[in-house]
Order: structure tokens, then C-alpha cells, then sequence
């Protein structure tokens, strides 16, 4: 087999992975530390290809942005997701809320609308849905504050992804209708022996907390046991285990 190149897909092969189903969703759980309890569950693109085998996204969508078939993948994914959540409460599962990505080229003045019409098509109400948006996304741009806020008043939540890698502003904090701080995996790394990083996961732990935010650790799955106990018993985040291709078992118990 010839060397992977992610700038080496075409447009049209990007296109029919969409028209032939290549496209999948795969679910991980979110754990709260605190109880061990399942307390959410993220959506994860892949695509299995006819011949590469499972891609993870950063070999594809990086050209699925610059070729213009964002919205539309973006738009099957929120769907698709969507549905599946629907199907999850049919079954009667416990309740718990499921996280999807968003693309800063889905993210508009008429976001809000998109997304209602997304719900409505899937029978979903608003409260299981949490879309999460970079930091620069979710802070970058306040004129899309109003319709993150229209969202949030029917129930959506927004996580802020990867959060302590841009540039926000601690000011946008208080604006942005944000529920979520996703901590960026490079502080939890050295969380149990750097003593620098564990004063940052802790003070961001705090300040989240006291605006009344959750915090999620985008954790390495092989974050030491003393990390895992500094999280625990210290500042009890949520915690985003390792992937999972499905996570129908622990979620129906």
C-alpha cells in the first residue's frame, strides 16, 4: 500500500463518502470522576474507506474544509447524531446528553435556525444536544453570540473545545453563552507530576465553576492513576475516556 497523503483525497472522493455511507459515527462516553457514573457521550467522525480501513478525522477533514464540503458533512453529521440520541430514548436509556462537534463554517448568523430544523427533523428535544465549537469559534466572533443564545434558551448547551490553547478573553467569558469548558489534553499530560499544569487545570477548574460552568478533561487514555486521582478528588471534572466504537452497553445500564 502506497504512503497515506491527507492532502491526497479529491473532492469527488470526498462527496461519495457521504453518497455511499462511508461516513460513520462512533460514540465515546463521558465519566464523571466524582461517581464513575455516564453522564454524556460525544459523537466521533470516521471514514471507513473501501480500502485504507477507519480514518480518524484529522486525515480527512482538514481537505473537507478547504474544498467547501463542510456544511454539507457537517450537516449529516448533526443529523445523523441527532437521530441516533432519538433512537437512545426510544429505548428508554437513562438520560444523558450527547456532544457534537461544530466546524467554524457552519457557525452563522442563522446557526440557531439550522439547528432548530435539525431537532425538529429528528424528534430530538433541545436538552440532549451539547455542540461543542473551538475556542476560537465559540470567542472569536461576538456577532455570533444572539444566536448561540437563542439556542441556549430552548435548552441547547455549548462546550468550549480544547480550552486554554487560543486567545480568548476572560471578558468573553462572561458574554458567551457557554456551558462547558473542554481543558485541552497538552495541561493533563504532565497533570501528575508538573506542578505548573496542575495550577492551571486546577485555577480554570475553579473559575469555571464559580460562573457556574462544567468542566470536561480532554484526557489522555493513558493518564496516569495519581493524575486520575488529583481530578477526582480534587476538582471532580467530568472526564472524556478513551474512544469506544459503540457505547450502547454501559449507557443502557
Amino acid at each position: 500500500m502506497s504512503a497515506f497523503r491527507p492532502d491526497g483525497w479529491t473532492t469527488p472522493e470526498l462527496a461519495q463518502a457521504v453518497e455511499r455511507g462511508q461516513l460513520e459515527l462512533h460514540y465515546q462516553p463521558v465519566v464523571d470522576l466524582r461517581s464513575g457514573g455516564i453522564v454524556g457521550a460525544e459523537a466521533l467522525l470516521r471514514w471507513r474507506h473501501p480500502t485504507l480501513g477507519l480514518l480518524p478525522p484529522g486525515q480527512f477533514l482538514p481537505v473537507v474544509e478547504s474544498s467547501g464540503l463542510m456544511p454539507e458533512i457537517g450537516a449529516w453529521v448533526l443529523g445523523e447524531a441527532c437521530r441516533q440520541m432519538r433512537d437512545w430514548r426510544m429505548l428508554a436509556w437513562r438520560p444523558f446528553r450527547l456532544a457534537v462537534n461544530v466546524s467554524a463554517s457552519q457557525v452563522g448568523p442563522d446557526f440557531d435556525g439550522w439547528v432548530k430544523g435539525v431537532l425538529a427533523d429528528a424528534e430530538l428535544p433541545a436538552e440532549y444536544l451539547e455542540i461543542e465549537l473551538t475556542e476560537s469559534v465559540a470567542f472569536g466572533d461576538p456577532a455570533i453570540f444572539p444566536a448561540l443564545d437563542a439556542l441556549r434558551q430552548i435548552g441547547v448547551r455549548f462546550a468550549a473545545d480544547d480550552f486554554g490553547t487560543g486567545y480568548s478573553c476572560l471578558q468573553h467569558l462572561k458574554c458567551c453563552p457557554i456551558s462547558t469548558l473542554k481543558i485541552d489534553q497538552s495541561f493533563v499530560a504532565g497533570l501528575a507530576n508538573d506542578r505548573r499544569d496542575q495550577t492551571i487545570v486546577h485555577t480554570v477548574i475553579q473559575l469555571a465553576h464559580g460562573l457556574g460552568m462544567d468542566v470536561v478533561v480532554g484526557a489522555d487514555p493513558n493518564l496516569s492513576h495519581r493524575a486520575d486521582r488529583i481530578l477526582s478528588q480534587g476538582w471532580g471534572p467530568a472526564f472524556r475516556g478513551p474512544a469506544v466504537d459503540k457505547c450502547r452497553s454501559v449507557l443502557a445500564l
